[in-house]
């Protein structure tokens, strides 16, 4: 693990991806850097995932995966991190005000002593108690395509094979493609991720099948963990906030809705 001095603290260029496609509120702090995301924000002074070296067209099916693989061709920083503008870090206290959330997002102050002792940061486990995070996948999106995932890893990544069955059977996963990773770190996974879902995308096109929207943005929550366990890399993990109210009756509603009648027919 690299270990961070007093006196690079200063010195050291973080910056945490706020991706959004539309106006909203957005962190002051230095680390954050707002990205728009699938072209709908032309006439805003922010970062653009269509500009030098992107998938920007790919926003539909890739979700915020467009703003972290600008990031990856063309950002340079020590540390590289992605939220969204309605989910962000933080070390508080949960508060019910909404007004109040936007004072306990993550800082950097708050930031450098977690980074001192690890080089990954991850939002606090989501748990599903009841379910496997397969099951959980394939109740609410097309099961073909996370089977066909795991195909392409065992055809292509064998040594990552167990590692992906594993997470796919665990009961929780680190989730929303949130994280703040040292820059090989990031590199590391990017090549590796972006591949895989490249691989993917070309298997769906040749198939016939018509996809859902979001796809690769929803395969790609799962394969972080799957990253993380093969490599074997220590992390630390960090509280997460909504930035807008939670309907709970309407999110419970849908899932057991889901398990009486899988979104995509019953899986077999």
């Amino acid at each position: 693990m690299y270990k961070i001095r007093h006196d690079q603290e200063k010195s050291l260029k973080i910056k945490i991806l706020v991706v959004t496609h539309k106006p909203y509120w957005m962190p002051q702090d230095t680390i954050y850097l707002p990205i728009c995301v699938g072209n709908r924000m032309r006439d805003m002074q922010i970062t653009s995932d269509r500009s030098g070296d992107n998938i920007g067209d790919k926003n539909p099916d890739y979700c915020e995966l467009t703003g972290m693989y600008w990031a990856w061709k063309n950002l340079k920083a020590d540390y590289v991190g992605l939220a969204h503008y309605r989910r962000h870090f933080t070390v508080k206290k949960y508060v019910w005000s909404l007004e109040k959330r936007k004072k306990i997002v993550l800082t950097n102050e708050e930031l450098m002593p977690i980074l001192a002792n690890t080089d990954i940061i991850l939002p606090a486990k989501r748990k599903y108690y009841i379910e496997t995070n397969k099951s959980h996948y394939n109740h609410a999106h097309q099961p073909v395509w996370l089977k066909e995932t795991g195909n392409i890893i065992k055809k292509h990544y064998p040594d990552y094979e167990a590692a992906f069955k594993l997470v796919c059977d665990r009961r929780w996963a680190h989730m929303f493609n949130m994280f703040i990773m040292r820059k090989n770190y990031f590199d590391a996974y990017c090549e590796w991720l972006f591949s895989v879902l490249f691989m993917l995308e070309n298997n769906v096109k040749n198939s016939g099948i018509k996809a859902e929207p979001r796809l690769y943005g929803f395969v790609s929550e799962l394969l972080l963990d799957v990253w993380i366990e093969k490599n074997k890399i220590h992390y630390a993990e960090v509280g997460f906030i909504f930035m807008e109210r939670q309907n709970w009756i309407k999110k419970i509603f849908e899932f057991l809705k889901r398990k009486a009648v899988p979104k995509f027919g019953r899986i077999k």
